[in-house]
């Protein structure tokens, strides 16, 4: 009977000193919750005025430098079809060969021509020379300019014998058709053994030059005067030589290899659209741009001073006005932008913010103006994603007095993870167990710690709530292992 009521002394004391650690725990929590939470920490980097390039994006289209229609100057068989279509040609190559025979033949007349032409020459030279040796004597003038007249009709007779003989001679090397440009040609549009005509309407094939390539682009003649007008005022500054550079854009949205220049900047003005036609040259060497190709020209035109805000911390309202949050004063104030375009990933901005304000990049998530802040320094990386700059002596010696301040151990403001997993390691889960085996001294120490814990964190970081939340679950797991023990004894 004794060591039974002993036995439920013991329990009884060990159950109202878990009961007074459960009550301690819920008190440090209620207590840190509802302490005011501190400022909020948010990722912010300076803003820089940069030069920035100009450039226009315009829609345009491949035109081919040079295309050429073949087709036959003399009529005749096709016999030979010698080029491989699609395969690059020079100036001079054969393409087709037409039948010879017929103007061999007409050749040979016109030889047998100029041999006839020829004898006839000679035989009036030589009467002309008898008849002047013969004038005084025999032989009245009136005869010998017969013979004068005979042979000069010999000599054109000559001539046009000759010229027949080169007419005949220039239609049979014609049988032979070459390509008169450097390109490549199409599949053709005759067989072997067709009867082709000269100078027929039907084209054979069709020979393309690629490289170079023309890309027309139209641009509005109002932003052309826009862009004077900036010129002149100084606000834009142009390329050396006053030169536009221009970038093409294909259509996978791939930037193409090459730059182009400016061939033709156009004269004149499209009474329907109110645009000036402009002709570019691209060098297009592996033959990517084909004619007819609609693609995006990217033209430089010169060089501005400009303020540069990342596109990710910017939010663009129902209304079209772009805005962003700065780090003003300890709180965080909403900007309206004015922006005058975009350069890689961030907004032209020309009014609403300053050079040398700190905008905020990180922690935008359901910020509000006039929220306390505690800027971080962080950085952009080349694929746009925000990265915390490296510890410095400033950044260091300004986390020292936040950490002694707090009471526990913090982890560096670069680190935001790691405050959500220092207040895990001490949960009452875990020294509730030693609590039990060693009595109540052990237990009373526990949730001070635990406190302490919940007290600083939400100073540091608000996000600490589930740590805290968790703690509940603790005092439900004492007493089922009360009753047991009573029941054994």
């Amino acid at each position: 009977m004794l060591r039974t009521k002993s036995t439920s002394w013991a329990l009884g004391a060990a159950l109202v000193v878990l009961l007074s650690a459960g009550q301690t725990i819920a008190q440090g929590a209620a207590g840190g919750r509802g302490q005011p939470q501190g400022p909020r920490e948010v990722g912010v980097m300076p803003v820089t005025q940069e030069s920035v390039p100009y450039v226009v994006t315009l829609p345009g289209r491949a035109v081919a430098v040079q295309e050429t229609a073949i087709r036959p100057q003399v009529g005749g068989e096709v016999r030979e079809i010698v080029y491989n279509p699609g395969q690059p040609i020079k100036t001079g190559d054969t393409l087709f060969r037409l039948d010879p025979e017929t103007l061999a033949a007409a050749l040979a007349a016109a030889e047998a021509g100029v041999a006839g032409a020829e004898a006839s020459l000679t035989s009036a030279t030589a009467m002309v020379e008898r008849y002047r040796k013969l004038e005084r004597s025999s032989v009245s003038s009136v005869d010998l300019s017969d013979a004068q007249v005979a042979l000069a009709q010999a000599q054109a007779d000559l001539k046009a014998a000759e010229a027949a003989r080169d007419t005949a001679e220039l239609a049979l090397r014609r049988t032979t058709i070459l390509s008169p440009i450097d390109g490549v040609p199409d599949v053709a549009a005759v067989s072997i053994g067709d009867l082709v005509t000269a100078n027929q309407s039907e084209a054979m094939t069709t020979i393309t030059q690629l490289d170079p390539i023309y890309i027309d682009v139209n641009e509005s003649s109002a932003r052309i005067l826009r862009n004077r007008e900036k010129i002149e005022a100084g606000n834009l500054l142009t390329n050396a030589g006053g030169e536009t550079s221009a970038r093409l854009i294909l259509e996978t949205g791939e930037p193409f290899n090459g730059t182009g220049r400016m061939v033709s900047p156009g004269v004149t003005v499209s009474p329907t659209t109110g645009t000036v036609p402009i002709r570019l040259e691209f060098p297009n060497p592996q033959r990517l741009i084909l004619p007819g190709q609609f693609l995006r020209v990217d033209m430089t035109i010169g060089t501005t001073r400009a303020v540069l805000i990342p596109q990710r911390a910017t939010r663009r309202a129902s209304d079209g006005t772009l805005t962003a949050f700065v780090a003003r004063d300890g709180t965080a104030q909403q900007v309206t932008l004015a922006e005058a375009g975009s350069y890689k990933n961030s907004w032209i901005v020309t009014q609403g913010i300053t050079e040398g304000e700190l905008v905020i990049l990180d922690g935008l998530e359901n910020l509000r103006a006039g929220a306390e802040i505690k800027p971080v320094p962080v950085e952009l990386d080349a694929n746009g994603v925000v990265r915390n700059l490296p510890a410095s002596d400033q950044s260091a010696n300004a986390a020292t007095p936040a950490a002694s301040a707090g009471g526990a151990a913090q982890a560096p403001a670069t680190a935001p993870v790691a405050e959500h997993q220092a207040p895990a390691e001490a949960t009452p889960a875990e020294t509730a167990p030693a609590a039990t085996a060693a009595g109540a001294a052990p237990a009373e120490g526990t949730p001070t710690e635990e406190t302490s814990a919940t007290t600083t964190e939400p100073a540091t970081r608000p996000a600490a709530r589930p740590s805290t939340a968790a703690q509940p679950a603790t005092p439900p797991a004492t007493p089922p292992a009360t009753p047991p023990a009573s029941q054994a004894e």
